[in-house]
């Protein structure tokens, strides 16, 4: 077999070289089969029996892996046991065996494929990714009603790379870094609970490859590059040894990474900025508090208002922030208020389909248009401020009026919540994110209306240059060292230091290691980003000067083309550090 070379969706980063292991689907199909009317009430009575004997399964598991991996894994099911007390479909269910007179089996089979294909056609990622939440309760009540066990990846004797079309979360959640090196599956996005497991036990996995499963066979050698989302089968002597050769020189760099975890970041000369982690779901606290994160530069809401028929409460909202700030305690907590639209989408909210969803009503012009949603939100920050250090940052900001919209917004709430004799922090820190071309430009009229700035460069990017960084055609054109945007960074920072207020960055850009010594020299007071990523920056860092740092960065901001801006930065990140980024 000649070497294969596919491309999927990077889940969790690091490279891992093995054996392939198929996790194949279950043959759980179910015959047709008629049933007399004598025999209704037994196929009912079967058919709670497996749902209680699912609960209790359910319900083990649950605690076995919070006991194993903490709580907030173990919450994972419960999703599972909702999909259990759904009136509806058990009604459904009993209903069609008393009309139809067929085996429960079968029936429930049907009717499981049916909310399979209801929840496939949802226009929202992340619901859509919820089917297997459905999938994975169906399968095991099914097997308890034929009878049957599953070998799980719990059971596995060998250390092997998991190749599977899709991973359920019992799957997941049951799985042992010491056995399960890697993985790979045919489907799923960033935001499935496969790809959150796997960045939580960091573990390489590349998820959305569509072809693993046809592709790869049992025993198979293969490579996984959970960093770049690529996935080698059979490779060829030269291919393996050159990923045995950075396998080994992660590790390496991971001890020296693990080393400096508990160090500042701080420059030889003794400049200090701080390095936080973005998350998007509680399960990622435990991670961010292992790579050393000095905080939350971003935490994003619009995730705790999906998955779900209804608005999250103001209590529950509240609950979920108190725990962020618990978990973090002294260390600061940003909570972007919700952002929807763009790549975003949550069902009951029924957003319009717009021509341009990423320039169109979406995150804080969504919010001002509908202050009963987010002054709910703002609520529950300000309560749950009472119990950490929260700070709050409203996205995608264009103008002044709308900062000042919403900060009326929040003083209204303040009222609301002293009215009501309810404990807050009155001095929570309020940030703009910076995103918008406009607000770059007008940062020094924001700058005297906020405590902080946060620069989002995703869209700060794709707004200056136009291009649509979902399309795969104009990938090309988006350019995070182009001239243009770094002259936008560049002013942001100017005129946040010139307020007296401190500058950070939560887009991809402050992850990136070539890029640590530009905005370190520019000045960025704070790099948020993905936690895996934390100690290497911090890295480079306790490895420069800030006068050395500045020093390339007038250098960069001297030249005309992105490509050069990007070579001449790799060059000194070589020079700098020649050991870790020599070849």
């Amino acid at each position: 077999m000649s070497e294969i070379t596919l491309k999927g969706i990077p889940a969790a980063p690091g490279i891992v070289i093995g054996h392939a292991y198929i996790f194949g689907k279950e043959d759980l199909d179910v015959e047709r089969q008629g049933i007399s009317e004598e025999q209704v009430p037994l196929e009912i009575s079967r058919f709670e029996d497996a749902l209680i004997q699912t609960r209790q399964e359910i319900i083990a598991l649950q605690k076995k892996i919070a006991q194993e991996m903490g709580s907030e894994h173990g919450e994972v099911f419960d999703a599972h046991l909702l999909v259990l007390e759904d009136r509806m479909l058990i009604e459904e269910v009993i209903s069609k065996v008393k009309k139809e007179k067929l085996v429960v089996d079968f029936v429930f089979s049907e009717v499981l494929k049916r909310y399979a294909s209801v929840f496939s056609r949802i226009e929202d990622e992340y619901l859509k990714e919820r089917i297997s939440d459905i999938n994975d309760v169906g399968r095991r009540i099914l097997r308890n009603l034929l009878g049957k066990k599953r070998k799980g990846l719990a059971d596995l004797e060998e250390r092997v790379i998991v190749i599977a079309h899709d991973l359920s979360p019992s799957d997941t959640a049951t799985m042992h870094k010491n056995k399960v090196v890697g993985f790979v599956t045919d489907i799923g996005g960033k935001t499935s609970h496969t790809a959150i497991m796997a960045k939580s036990l960091e573990i390489p996995a590349v998820v959305g490859l569509e072809v693993g499963t046809e592709k790869i066979k049992n025993g198979d050698s293969v490579i996984v590059d959970g960093s770049s989302g690529v996935v080698i089968v059979a490779p060829e002597p030269e291919t393996l040894k050159k990923y045995e050769v950075q396998e080994e020189k992660m590790k390496g760099l991971t001890a020296t990474f693990i080393s400096i975890k508990d160090l500042p970041a701080e420059t030889t000369d003794g400049k200090v900025v701080s390095l936080a982690a973005n998350i998007e779901f509680p399960e990622e606290i435990p991670s961010v508090l292992q790579h050393g994160a000095e905080g939350l530069g971003l935490y994003r809401t619009e995730y705790f208002y999906m998955n779900r028929r209804d608005l999250p409460t103001e209590d529950e909202q509240f609950e979920a922030y108190k725990h962020l700030a618990e978990a973090f305690g002294d260390k600061p907590v940003i909570i972007r208020t919700l952002d929807i639209g763009g790549d975003k989408f949550v069902s009951q909210f029924n957003l319009p389909k717009e021509m341009s969803p990423f320039m169109g009503w979406r995150a804080i012009r969504f919010c001002l248009a509908r202050p009963d949603i987010f002054k709910t939100q703002l609520r529950a920050i300000l309560r749950a401020s009472a119990t950490g250090n929260l700070k709050v940052m409203f996205p995608m900001i264009s103008g002044v009026e709308e900062l000042r919209r919403s900060k009326e917004l929040l003083q209204e709430c303040r009222e609301e919540l002293k009215a009501r004799g309810i404990a807050y922090n009155d001095k929570l820190e309020v940030g703009a994110m910076i995103e918008v071309p406009s607000a770059a430009l007008t940062s020094d009229v924001l700058s005297r209306e906020a405590a902080f700035f946060s620069i989002g460069t995703n869209d700060l990017i794709q707004y200056s240059l136009a291009v649509d960084r979902t399309n795969e055609k104009i990938a090309y054109l988006y350019e995070p060292t182009h001239p243009a945007v770094l002259r936008l960074i560049k002013g942001v920072i100017d005129a946040g230091h010139k307020s007296n207020i401190w500058v950070g960055m939560c887009g991809e850009m402050s992850g990136e290691p070539s890029l640590a010594l530009l905005l370190l020299g520019l000045g960025l007071d704070e790099f948020s980003m993905q936690s895996a990523s934390i100690l290497e920056i911090k890295n480079i860092i306790r490895s420069v000067s800030y006068v050395q740092a500045k020093q390339i960065a007038d250098q960069a901001m001297e030249l005309t083309t992105g490509a050069d801006v990007e070579a001449f930065l790799k060059g000194k990140l070589k020079e700098l550090l020649p050991a870790i980024y020599g070849n």
